[in-house]
């Protein structure tokens, strides 16, 4: 099987709203590339809606998709974080959170009720964002020595690749990003010129 080195995600955050007997349930949308964003997100919007009595929330997590995570936020159990990852999964999104803040409207929902909410809030706010197809990128850095760096930036313009940050001197540095479907192909270009070394930091 190839490596598959796209994903989809969505460009900007976004909103979505459902209503069912008064309860209202707003879905946000957000792009994130890690966990640890989570946390402020959550912070903000508990601020924003103090009055809310849920906030219930689901995330994929990486190129593959092999990260998720849910959360009820008192729910009962697979009515709320389920339905939103379940949406995500069909949308066949990754690197994306999307958090439902509920109002309580004063009549219970029932099971099917609370999970058919969610699952509407989580479509509406898909719907109002824009989706994006990325690639897995590998962050490298070179080292190279000042003479060098025609040939080197020759294969940076023909790779077509993006350079994160560069520092020239004696010897010279540069951060870029390299497609996995190229990597080998520029790493053997790269480290065929004199001077250069090649170091992995991380896939993007």
């Amino acid at each position: 099987m190839l490596f598959e080195d796209t994903y989809n995600t969505i460009e900007q955050p976004s909103e979505g709203l459902f209503k069912d007997k008064g309860s209202k349930f707003i879905g946000y949308a957000y792009p994130i590339s890690s966990e640890d964003e989570v946390k402020s997100i959550l912070l903000n919007l508990r601020s924003e809606h103090a009055k809310a009595r849920h906030f219930c929330w689901a995330l994929r997590l990486s190129p593959d998709r092999s990260v998720f995570r849910l959360n009820d936020d008192g729910e009962p159990s697979g009515t709320a974080g389920r339905p939103i990852l379940n949406t995500l999964l069909s949308a066949d999104l990754t690197n994306i959170l999307v958090v439902v803040v509920r109002y309580f409207g004063g009549t219970l929902l029932g099971v099917p009720g609370l999970i058919n909410a969610y699952k509407n809030a989580t479509i509406d706010a898909l719907d109002h964002a824009v989706k994006i197809q990325k690639t897995v990128n590998d962050l490298y850095r070179i080292s190279f020595e000042y003479l060098s760096m025609n040939e080197v930036m020759k294969v940076i313009k023909d790779e077509e690749l993006a350079v994160k940050q560069q520092s020239f001197d004696t010897n010279c540095s540069m951060d870029i990003e390299i497609r996995k479907l190229k990597l080998n192909k520029v790493i053997d270009r790269l480290e065929s010129i004199d001077s250069v070394k090649t170091t992995y930091l991380s896939t993007i």
